[in-house]
């Protein structure tokens, strides 16, 4: 059973009971699913560019196109105009046979994989995923690998919110997790929050006007 069908047959009736929602057609859906691969340092090595390239070609199937660079970026040596990655916009029964492939035969395959984690999912009802090596996917053959290198994921669903969203995709047959965020995520998250805050404070404190009342002077007799 393709996961196209098995979406109509199964998460359809599933997602009414748990969303309460009677009409099918105000039932979450998966949209597209838009895969990249950025270039990162090898923008500077042809070979490495172009096997980039097909390795997004074979993985989804689909031509990708050329992402380029609004504006120059000296400190990473970036030009403006410059390709510096490469994505795929699947659709259809494309993008339903590579979310398929995703969750039964690449993400089982990933080291410590438990589930999808939840913070994951962004409030527009949206999932994007990283993936690190491209050898996670059975069409990349590691003897023909010269450089490991990562990928993200993003799907695109017409899911309200997250809870929409997560209850779509676990009814797809993801498996979700309540991991948190890793420590360091977590740091840099509380280190903008308190600078955040200490922003606002400063807006709020308005400077008052210290008043001297002086002193009389005695004279001596």
């Amino acid at each position: 059973m393709s996961l196209k069908t098995y979406y109509q047959k199964k998460s359809v009736p599933m997602l009414k009971k748990e969303l309460k929602i009677k009409n099918e057609l105000d039932l979450p859906k998966l949209e597209k699913v838009i895969v990249s691969i950025g270039l990162s340092d090898a923008r500077f090595n042809k070979d490495e560019a172009k096997e980039r390239v097909e390795t997004l070609e074979k993985i989804t199937g689909q031509k990708p196109i050329g992402l380029t660079a609004k504006k120059a970026i000296s400190n990473f040596k970036i030009r403006q105009g410059q390709v510096i990655a490469y994505m795929a916009t699947l659709r259809g029964q494309r993008m339903y046979d590579f979310v398929d492939k995703l969750i039964n035969i690449v993400l089982p395959r990933i080291r410590d994989f438990r589930g999808i984690p939840t913070y994951s999912f962004d409030k527009e009802g949206n999932l994007s995923l990283g993936i690190k090596e491209q050898l996670a996917f059975p069409e990349i053959k590691i003897e023909k690998v010269n450089k490991t290198h990562g990928l993200g994921i993003t799907f695109v669903t017409t899911a309200h919110d997250t809870d929409e969203a997560k209850a779509l995709i676990k009814s797809l047959g993801a498996v979700l997790s309540e991991e948190k965020k890793k420590k360091e995520e977590e740091k840099l998250e509380t280190i903008q929050e308190a600078r955040e805050k200490r922003e606002v404070k400063a807006k709020e404190i308005k400077p008052e006007k210290i008043k001297v009342k002086p002193e009389k002077i005695k004279e001596e007799d």
